[in-house]
């Protein structure tokens, strides 16, 4: 099979310009491994997250639902009506964290579905719509607020005068606005607590920031030119950006390749499974897995 692959790839190569690479020819990916698809039943698929026994869930946001995809392989509902859920994360108590765009919000949904809203407005103006998320070891969420105009609201314009990175301290009702990009997007920090990454994704730019001890953002570095929906690590510090497949950048922002994904956009990336070594990647109508030689650090 490795010698068909080559001559596909020189077959392509002088067809076509550009050469055909198999995802195992990206040294994070599993030897032999594929892309499998788990699904294609959904319309437009976001915010996959993992919980401590490597159960991914993940939004069906015109649907507003929320499924699990179990580490064993299983795919179910989880919750209807879902504030028209987007980005999801795992706090440390087992709660699903969600930027919930129909109202502006972020809930806080139990395993019992009980939900709770953490946040809706800063500073008696109406959020853009909160769209990724991260938790940090202290509890803080920090998320992104771009404005998507969505045809279930009923207003036409933006309350906020610009499209903010936020940091809510755990227990706290009113957020500390970090940076303003053209339009954040996947947001997602290291495992120390140091480095946040942050896509604008009108920009095309992946942004590092250093975090300070009270969680505010210090110094803002260029990382990488990609335009990039949501994003996750792994346990080199490589960062996957989804978008036009899934592109892989190491910790020096050296591009390590791109899983083809056929489906017409990826909207977000994680690592699931029992060992957190299988890349979950929500594709729009899809739901895809592939076996990784790396963990997941989320």
């Amino acid at each position: 099979m490795a010698k068909f692959h080559k001559t596909l790839a020189a077959l392509l190569l002088l067809l076509t310009g550009s050469a055909y690479a198999q995802p195992d020819t990206i040294k994070v990916v599993a030897q032999g491994a594929t892309l499998q698809q788990v699904s294609k039943q959904f319309r437009f698929t976001e915010g996959p997250a993992v919980n401590k026994k490597g159960d991914v869930y993940f939004t069906d946001q015109p649907n507003d639902q929320i499924w699990k995809y179990a580490a064993d392989g299983q795919l179910s509902l989880f919750m209807d009506k879902t504030g028209r859920a987007n980005g999801l994360y795992f706090d440390r108590k087992g709660n699903l964290v969600a930027c919930a765009d129909e109202k502006n919000e972020l809930w806080s949904i139990t395993p019992s579905k009980k939900v709770t809203v953490l946040m809706s407005y800063y500073q008696d103006k109406k959020l853009n719509g909160p769209n990724d998320l991260w938790i940090d070891a202290k509890g803080g969420i920090y998320f992104t607020d771009p404005y998507y105009q969505r045809d279930y609201w009923t207003r036409k314009k933006p309350e906020m005068a610009s499209q903010q990175i936020y940091y809510l301290p755990k227990g706290k009702k009113e957020a500390i606005a970090l940076d303003s990009v053209k339009q954040p997007n996947g947001i997602v920090g290291t495992p120390d607590g140091k480095f946040l990454y942050v896509s604008d994704i009108r920009a095309g730019k992946i942004y590092k920031y250093s975090i300070k001890k009270d969680g505010v953002i210090g110094e803002k570095t260029f990382f990488c030119n990609n335009s990039t929906d949501g994003m996750t690590l792994d346990n080199q510090g490589n960062l996957y950006l989804a978008g036009n497949g899934v592109t892989i950048f190491d910790k020096d922002g050296n591009k390590l390749g791109n899983i083809a994904v056929p489906s017409r956009w990826v909207g977000n990336v994680c690592f699931g499974g029992k060992n957190r070594d299988v890349l979950v990647i929500t594709a729009s109508e899809s739901l895809y897995t592939i076996k990784m030689n790396v963990k997941g650090v989320e």
